[in-house]
């Protein structure tokens, strides 16, 4: 039993499995909107509830076992990566191999139950999110591709709920797309030495710097901005405009840590962009609940 449980651990830290905080929040805000236009109200069901969970983890723990996979000679070589479970042999590659097989193949059969459509974007979902781990090798775009990577969530939690996906949720996820990118950036930045070395792609390694901080904000400024348009063509409220308000003052004071220290990305990496994502949530959660 305790072998079983080190080895769940393992693969628990092989896929960062408490980072699914940063798309969970946005697949359920698009349920709850959507639900809210479609049956009336901000509740979708439990059984969505469900598969919408089991979707989502079983995607990321695809994405993020392909990419450990992929990446286990590049991590070997960063002292930043090197105790990974994928590295220091904790995990060997045949084993994770199997992991990304069974969670490819358990998120295309949880988008058959849950209906057509979601069946039918169920592969090309994964091929989208599993290319983020070539990116780096030949282009600097590769924060772009895991920006869009997250900015699937929304769209396949409208998809779940009503079938379709209509013009409010590309706006919500363009904002999750230029949100994830922009943070993305910065935590880059403790790699730019390491990737120069290895010839890998990165805007922090081609750009320097105090270029990538500016392309995090601009990047997040039209995080703001698409975020924005989206309250406005879902028809939200009160909560929702607060909702956006308060990512503008967070995604503020994340640049403030990073440019007052770059020690602590961490802490905007993790913390400020995690509670980010709770509270949107709420707050529209609230909105379509009280309007």
């Amino acid at each position: 039993m305790e072998k079983l449980i080190k080895k769940i651990k393992d693969f628990s830290e092989l896929v960062v499995f408490q980072h699914s905080v940063f798309a969970l929040p946005f697949i359920f805000i698009a349920m709850v909107v959507s639900s809210s236009q479609v049956n009336q109200t901000p509740w979708f069901g439990f059984k969505l509830l469900v598969l919408g969970t089991l979707c989502a983890i079983f995607a990321r723990n695809f994405a993020m076992g392909f990419n450990r996979y992929m990446d286990r000679d590049i991590d070997g070589l960063n002292p930043r990566t090197s105790n990974r479970p994928n590295v220091d042999g904790r995990i060997s590659a045949n084993s994770m191999l199997a992991f990304v097989i069974f969670n490819a193949i358990a998120f295309i059969v949880v988008a058959y139950f849950v209906n057509s459509l979601a069946l039918i974007l169920s592969v090309p979902i994964l091929v989208i999110i599993g290319s983020y781990s070539y990116f780096k090798r030949f282009s600097y775009l590769a924060h772009i591709i895991l920006g869009i990577s997250l900015a699937l969530a929304p769209i396949a939690g409208v998809v779940a709920v009503s079938e379709s996906i209509p013009f409010w949720v590309i706006l919500l996820s363009i904002g999750v797309m230029f949100w994830v990118a922009g943070f993305d950036l910065l935590y880059s930045l403790q790699d730019i030495d390491v990737d120069k070395k290895l010839g890998l792609h990165s805007i922090p390694s081609k750009f320097g710097a105090k270029k990538t901080m500016l392309f995090s904000k601009i990047f997040h400024f039209f995080t703001v901005v698409f975020w924005l348009l989206f309250v406005i063509y879902s028809s939200g409220s009160y909560f929702a405009y607060f909702a956006v308000v308060i990512s503008a003052l967070m995604l503020s004071y994340e640049h403030y840590l990073v440019n007052k220290d770059f020690r602590k990305i961490d802490r905007a990496f993790f913390t400020v962009n995690g509670y980010l994502g709770i509270v949107f949530f709420f707050l529209i959660v609230l909105d379509n609940i009280f309007f």
